[in-house]
């Protein structure tokens, strides 16, 4: 996200002067507009602005408050209490004193006479525009309350995703991680020292040893180069992973691993269907819908398919023959898709995909914990081996030469 100051018109003609947060200054434009002004100029900001330090506050605000937030104001609002009086409310609930600085400024937004969704868009980083789309359609159609449950729903959903796979993740990132550790101590303090008795005897070294010392040699010798080209490549990674190509390069290999690829092409596409279901449901169009999924999916690769499907469908093509193209989108996927426009009832067919798919990585999840274990003990069981056979065995022939 960049921070913009800009110069804009309001309906009178005064001139305004704000800050706007926003990924381009294209819409930086659309959000200054969205709220009744004319933008006339941008530069965007360096530093941090008094702006983007609460939002670098907020930021850190939990998935749990988040979701305990959307449930008491759905209860409140269902309750027919005014948002200013719900948002009021909650401020008193909250501890986290990050999360009452926000539920304030929305307030405030609100009592100034914006709407809940306007109010919520103010802060991007926090609440996608998915999230205020479909805040401004339960407004529009009566139906706010049951638009803050789903989003509560899917913010729990998504946390306890990511939960699972980080639980999935923990032990073999600890076992390789002791195992890097453990290998480099060897290196520095082991090895040395088992060479200089070696060379000393005289002894015949396999080959296993002789790569073992040359690369505790090698440890010893440019140890810094090690680590600074490791540093620098973390840095590099990094900066990279910033760039639009960069995030749609590692996006790509991502979703084409073995393995883990078709794992995570099942989580973006349970996205897809349960969002476009929920959003054609709200009353939101398809296009519109298909440009906010892209923002939200969480794939630089998928971003681009419904970006292009969103342009694709505006111009008359269906989504089914959109989607066609695409080797990332499976048959099954859009053929549902071409039953639910013939059918009209999209949305009630991308429910039926979406729950398919939610089930289908719930038995992934599974899997991946199941096969990691073997794949973990095989590895361990390598390096061990190289070890004990660089270590043990040239010593095992001295001792067989006296």
């Amino acid at each position: 996200m960049a921070i913009y100051k800009y110069h804009a018109r309001d309906k009178k003609g005064g001139l305004v002067t704000g800050t706007v947060e926003a990924l381009t200054e294209a819409r930086a434009a659309d959000i200054i507009e969205e709220h009744g002004l004319l933008p006339v100029d941008f530069v965007e900001t360096s530093g941090a602005s008094i702006w983007e330090s609460i939002t670098v506050r907020f930021s850190r605000i939990s998935p749990k408050d988040m979701v305990i937030f959307f449930r008491q104001l759905s209860t409140l609002v269902n309750a027919q209490v005014r948002i200013v009086g719900a948002l009021r409310i909650l401020i008193r609930q909250v501890n986290s004193r990050k999360f009452k600085d926000l539920i304030e400024s929305v307030a405030a937004e609100v009592e100034a006479g914006k709407s809940l969704s306007d109010a919520l868009s103010m802060y991007p980083s926090l609440f996608p525009e998915l999230y205020s789309s479909l805040i401004r359609a339960g407004e529009a159609s009566g139906t706010l309350d049951k638009s803050l449950v789903y989003l509560a729903d899917q913010i729990e959903k998504d946390y306890d995703l990511r939960s699972k796979i980080r639980g999935a993740l923990m032990y073999p990132a600890f076992i390789i991680a002791m195992l890097f550790i453990v290998g480099t101590l060897m290196m520095i303090f082991v090895i040395p020292g088992m060479t200089s008795v070696l060379e000393e005897a005289g002894a015949n070294l396999p080959l296993a040893t002789k790569i073992i010392i040359a690369t505790s040699h090698f440890f010893q010798s440019y140890w810094y180069a090690v680590f600074g080209s490791l540093i620098a490549a973390a840095v590099g990674i990094r900066y990279f992973l910033r760039t639009p190509s960069g995030r749609y390069t590692i996006d790509g290999l991502l979703i084409h691993m073995p393995v883990f690829g078709p794992f995570l092409q099942k989580i973006y596409l349970y996205r897809f269907a349960h969002h476009l279901s929920n959003l054609l449901a709200g009353g939101i169009s398809i296009v519109k819908a298909l440009n906010l999924i892209a923002d939200i999916i969480g794939n630089w690769v998928y971003r681009d398919i419904f970006l292009e499907a969103a342009s694709e469908v505006q111009t008359g093509r269906s989504l089914r023959d959109v989607l066609e193209a695409y080797p990332e989108i499976p048959p099954l996927v859009y053929q549902m898709v071409e039953v639910g426009e013939q059918t009209g009832d999209l949305h009630g067919i991308l429910a039926k995909l979406s729950n398919f798919y939610d089930k289908e990585v719930d038995n992934a999840i599974a899997n991946l914990t199941t096969l990691i274990e073997p794949v973990i003990m095989v590895i361990l069981g390598l390096a061990v081996g190289i070890m004990v056979a660089g270590i043990l065995l040239p010593i095992y022939n001295l001792a067989s030469s006296f």
